[in-house]
């Protein structure tokens, strides 16, 4: 279905320039590792392609990209640094949830300077207090990607009742003034997310600046109605779960790419040629058509996403719970193909300096964050099959 999408010029420029920062981003992979961040250049690089402005609002300057573009975008910087596709997927896809808040807190945001970026970690543990005009928060966060190089972060709480709508999650915008990062991103994988922890102590968010996470009404989203691009009326858990899972699929494709190369020179202490090794023949099979798959469900799941967006309609539960299921799945089987791949290079694939060995702790790493809990969303969708009502509440 995306193979006839025919896509816009900035769209075709966008992605030749992701794919034109793949050799940087592989050269500098180690050391966004060993610096837990990655480096300011990178940062840089990628603002400067306009990368990050992919799903931003016209009328702040941004692109207003087709999602599925986006995430083309996400799977090539991968193929250079997972790292790096996963902090363009997080901190990317914010643009895409700021336009659907209240244009005073766009404006708080990109005001003064369109290229801000904003950082994120969802997991409700504020405490958080009414009071006049907004809410007191307070609150310890961890694993928020790329916050060092973020001037306001989205920080996840539960919002208490009132005459605007019941208890439900929420996400509170809140600027790095009134925040600290606590430096603690000591990992396997995904070093250079620079996953570090927020902590807030004590701090008032007016109410536009508060945004009731999964609610898709237009009062909830109010910026909808100045920025009326379908895609921002697709539902927050169809967005942002793809953001942490498609980024396996392009270092997964980088993977095969390394192990190609290594494998056509390869000769084992013993003599023997690892291209001419049955089970490296068939990882490298299996590892393209999985890759190969991914991409299709993941094109054909937005398109459908899209059209009914333009069309006015919301998924049903079902398709919502699928979605997220085939989501989830990314991950891990990447983790298994790239796996599967790095046991054909036996000893020497272990080193630390092997490009394979950095996408298998990428991979694994990838697959413990909780959007990406395969078990649990395969039960959520089997529930629904078998004519149990929902009971995941964020889908």
């Amino acid at each position: 279905m995306d193979q006839i999408r025919e896509k816009s010029p900035i769209e075709l420029e966008l992605l030749e320039r992701a794919r034109n920062l793949i050799p940087a981003l592989k050269s500098r992979s180690a050391q966004a590792d060993k610096d837990c961040k990655l480096p300011d250049e990178t940062v840089r690089d990628m603002q400067e392609a306009g990368l990050f402005r992919a799903l931003q609002p016209k009328m702040w300057g941004g692109h207003e990209v087709d999602l599925r573009t986006f995430f083309e975008i996400q799977m090539l910087l991968a193929e250079g640094c997972m790292s790096t596709a996963w902090v363009f997927g997080v901190v990317g896809v914010h643009p895409w949830q700021l336009a659907r808040y209240p244009v005073e807190a766009q404006r708080d945001v990109w005001g003064e300077d369109s290229s801000t970026l904003v950082a994120s970690t969802y997991m409700p543990v504020a405490k958080v207090t009414p009071v006049k005009g907004g809410y007191q928060v307070s609150g310890r966060w961890g694993f928020s990607s790329g916050s060092q190089h973020a001037q306001w972060c989205l920080l996840g709480g539960i919002v208490p009742q009132d005459e605007t709508g019941p208890t439900e999650h929420g996400t509170f915008l809140i600027p790095a003034s009134d925040y600290r990062i606590e430096q603690n991103w000591d990992v396997l994988g995904l070093r250079g997310s620079g996953s570090h922890d927020i902590i807030v102590e004590d701090v008032f968010v007016p109410a536009h600046r508060v945004q009731r996470t999964n609610n898709y009404s237009l009062e909830a989203t109010p910026g909808r109605l100045v920025n009326t691009n379908p895609m921002y009326s697709i539902p927050f858990a169809q967005v942002f779960a793809r953001a942490v899972s498609t980024s396996a699929i392009g270092a997964l494709q980088g993977a095969i790419n390394e192990f190609r190369s290594n494998a056509a020179a390869h000769i084992g202490k013993h003599g023997a040629k690892t291209a001419e090794d049955p089970a490296a023949q068939a990882a490298v099979a299996e590892a393209t058509i999985t890759v190969d798959s991914l991409k299709l469900v993941l094109m054909r799941n937005y398109a459908n996403l899209m059209a009914l967006a333009t069309a006015g309609e919301y998924p049903d539960v079902e398709t919502r719970l699928l979605y997220r299921y085939q989501s989830s799945h990314v991950t891990n089987v990447c983790a298994d193909r790239v796996s599967d791949l790095l046991r054909c290079m036996a000893a020497s694939g272990l080193y630390s300096t092997n490009p394979v060995a950095r996408y298998f702790r990428d991979l694994h790493q990838a697959r413990g964050h909780i959007a990406n809990n395969e078990a649990a969303y395969r039960r959520s969708y089997g529930v629904v099959q078998l004519g149990l009502p929902n009971s995941d509440p964020f889908v």
